[in-house]
């Protein structure tokens, strides 16, 4: 016998199983609408795809209101949240997740977040965890091989969608920086729709950061930097990085409108790549 079930009602039918079902299930996680989908939803420019999100109703609405999103998470509070986890406090509970849509992209502080929402601080860990298994947040951890200078504590989190980030930042236009953040927003999706065990970023205590590394074995260490104009990349993160984690593969990943294609950069072979291409390289392993 074979059951399948999508959405709220996954959460529902894992609390009646007794056990864990180890070997017997395959989870599937659906992110929105990827960057190599867009033409099939007839969008030209990717710009509309960030500021919208990838939700199809939010792409394809001749015009686009705050109603929307609104409407969605008061839906999502009522059906997912309260229903199966018997959260209570329905304005704070949205009003922390709205704070972590504007921290999106950046490093994780419940400290400040729990001292912006009037909400204590285990309570907000505990719903960090509610939103994780929702999957309206993403909590990407720090890699470390065991360099002493690497940060190992504090995670980098993320919105769900790029269109519930810059809502609620009041983004109802992109300037230049605003693409930028939201592109690694996509760039996450993509990883996560690939299946990989283990999506992490790297930060030394200089700041110098890599903005996703994919760990494969003992020794050999994919990185992935996020860029909105490919012709921005510079490598002194990466060289910092290949200092200590030597083997693996280099990848920037910006809209390109032509195929992947390798430069040496600062004595780095690195290849610039689509979301797609980018899949596809990662899949093959």
């Amino acid at each position: 016998m074979k059951i399948l079930s999508t959405g709220s009602s996954t959460y529902a039918a894992t609390q009646k199983f007794r056990d864990s079902l180890t070997g017997r299930k395959r989870v599937v996680a659906l992110v929105p609408v990827l960057h190599e989908e867009l033409a099939a939803f007839g969008v030209r420019d990717v710009r509309e795809r960030l500021r919208r999100g990838g939700f199809p109703p939010a792409l394809l609405a001749a015009e686009l209101t705050g109603e929307l999103y609104g409407e969605w998470l008061d839906s999502y509070f009522a059906r997912d949240v309260q229903e199966l986890f018997r959260v209570e406090k329905r304005a704070g509970f949205l009003r922390v997740l709205e704070l972590l849509l504007c921290q999106s992209g950046g490093m994780l502080d419940v400290t400040k977040i729990a001292a912006e929402s009037q909400i204590s601080r285990p309570t907000v860990n505990h719903w960090l965890e509610v939103y994780q298994a929702t999957q309206t947040v993403h909590v990407v951890r720090p890699f470390s091989g065991g360099g002493r200078r690497e940060i190992v504590g504090q995670p980098r989190v993320f919105g769900f969608d790029t269109g519930f980030v810059a809502y609620a930042r009041g983004w109802d236009e992109l300037r230049t920086e605003d693409c930028g953040l939201l592109w690694e927003h996509l760039v996450l999706e993509t990883l996560l729709a690939t299946g990989l065990p283990r999506v992490q970023f790297w930060r030394d205590k200089q700041q110098r950061e890599v903005d996703f590394v994919v760990p494969l074995g003992r020794d050999r260490v994919h990185v992935i930097e996020c860029k909105w104009k490919a012709d921005a990349f510079e490598t002194r993160n990466l060289s910092v990085f290949r200092a200590a984690y030597k083997r693996g593969r280099n990848f920037v990943v910006s809209p390109l409108h032509g195929p992947a294609y390798e430069r040496t950069v600062g004595g780095f072979k690195v290849e610039f790549v689509s979301p797609r291409e980018l899949r596809l390289a990662l899949s093959a392993k």
